[in-house]
């Protein structure tokens, strides 16, 4: 098995120029004594929307390893994928999120629920897990419920894993499986019997994401009761220690979080239980990159103001088209969004400071920075106006890209420092 470090960030990076700039946070963890595993996530979808293939992102990483010269593990990972997506990824990849949150409550095969429940039936009562005072209930209704609602899609996980382990290699790549867009949040007793079906299956899945109660949208901050998703993580982390303890599931299994980007106000809630569990993480940032270009463009005035400007308005006239993929991760009230007409007056502080992440400021936008964050099919259909302007403003840019991701995510999550408040640079 190809083992995954404890602590591993995916980065996506769109347009594939901001490497060099997230291997130099990452490497400044690192210095600190934190050594964080840098998985570089695309999606099918992002692909054909921008017009990459995997092996961009394959070359663009190995590019900035070696200018960086970070000697570190690293990773590709094809995002989202899944059986009619996969072979795409084969030979780029070694990191695979096998998405099956499409796939839950559809029915599995019936000698396939028999076996499971055969299987998983000794398991049911007071399950004590690390950590905890209360024992875990494991009942016969929750194990019905992940036979009737989850089994078909770990079925199909399985089918996707089988699939790249025969071209791979068992031993060559790193399996998760995604759950975190589905309509419905896991309990605590669905993730352990999840797992075991995984583990029946013998898939050697070394992370998990699962759904989450509360809103994890695109760009902005967790929308929910922060409480109850302490109370859930820390369940979930401890569901996770004692399924590896229970089922043969790698040691290093670990849960995955596909933040959306920018979950400021859960971070130090999961250091500190990540902490107290001795745990791992992966963490996906995605968009957080491409907002960082776009707010480094528009700190630089004249043309890189004006395309800025421009995306927003080409996404604003678009927004429909935009939202179609991404419904179940964003939240945008069109009636709080400005017009193109007003954004387009603005200047650059005033640009800057409603995209930016920094719920301090007045004049930030959380709808406003949504619409962009998916708005990235504009800049791709820009071509060379967008690129060469991305090359002119290399400093600025990656300086932004270095610093957001170092002092909001990294800093708060990793190594437990308060995130930075840009509000008071």
């Amino acid at each position: 098995m190809m083992p995954l470090e404890k602590y591993s960030l995916g980065v996506g990076d769109r347009f594939g120029f901001e490497g060099q700039a997230q291997l130099r946070a990452l490497k400044i963890a690192r210095d600190r004594g934190v050594r964080i595993a840098p998985v570089w996530n695309k999606s099918n979808r992002e692909h054909a929307l921008i017009g990459t293939s995997p092996e961009d992102t394959r070359r663009r990483a190995a590019e900035a390893v070696e200018a960086c010269g970070w000697r570190d593990p690293y990773y590709v990972d094809a995002d989202h994928i899944g059986l009619a997506t996969v072979d795409r990824f084969m030979a780029a990849c070694d990191f695979f999120t096998i998405d099956i949150a499409d796939h839950i409550g559809r029915p599995a095969r019936a000698e396939s629920v028999s076996e499971f429940i055969k299987a998983a039936t000794r398991y049911l009562g007071p399950l004590c897990l690390p950590n905890s005072e209360a024992p875990l209930e494991l009942t016969n209704a929750s194990l019905m419920n992940v036979a009737r609602r989850y089994l078909g899609a770990v079925e199909e996980a399985n089918r996707v894993y089988r699939r790249i382990a025969e071209k791979k290699g068992a031993a060559n790549f790193i399996a998760e499986i995604s759950l975190d867009e589905a309509a419905v949040p896991q309990t605590a007793e669905d993730l352990f019997f999840i797992l075991a079906a995984a583990s029946f299956r013998n898939m050697a899945v070394q992370t998990i994401a699962p759904r989450f109660s509360g809103a994890f949208l695109k760009g902005i901050d967790y929308e929910g009761d922060v409480q109850k998703f302490a109370r859930e993580f820390e369940n979930a982390l401890a569901v996770v220690e004692m399924a590896k303890l229970t089922f043969d599931l790698p040691a290093n299994l670990k849960l995955s979080i596909h933040s959306g980007s920018d979950k400021f106000s859960l971070y130090p809630i999961m250091h500190r239980a990540m902490a107290k569990a001795g745990t791992g993480i992966h963490l996906k940032t995605a968009g957080t990159t491409w907002l960082e270009e776009v707010i480094g463009l528009a700190a630089s005035g004249g043309d890189g103001l004006q395309l800025a400007k421009d995306v927003y308005a080409g996404a604003l006239s678009r927004i429909e088209e935009l939202i179609r993929p991404y419904l179940a991760v964003v939240g945008i009230d069109m009636a709080r969004l400005p017009s193109a007409e007003e954004v387009n007056a603005w200047d650059a502080l005033e640009f800057v400071e409603a995209l930016r992440h920094d719920p301090s400021c007045p004049r930030f936008n959380p709808h406003f920075r949504q619409l962009v964050h998916i708005g990235f099919r504009i800049a791709a259909e820009m071509g060379g106006r967008f690129t060469n302007l991305l090359r002119r403003h290399r400093d600025l840019i990656e300086s932004n890209v270095t610093d957001n991701l170092l002092r909001r995510h990294i800093e708060p999550l990793f190594l437990g420092i308060p995130a930075l408040n840009f509000g008071d640079r």
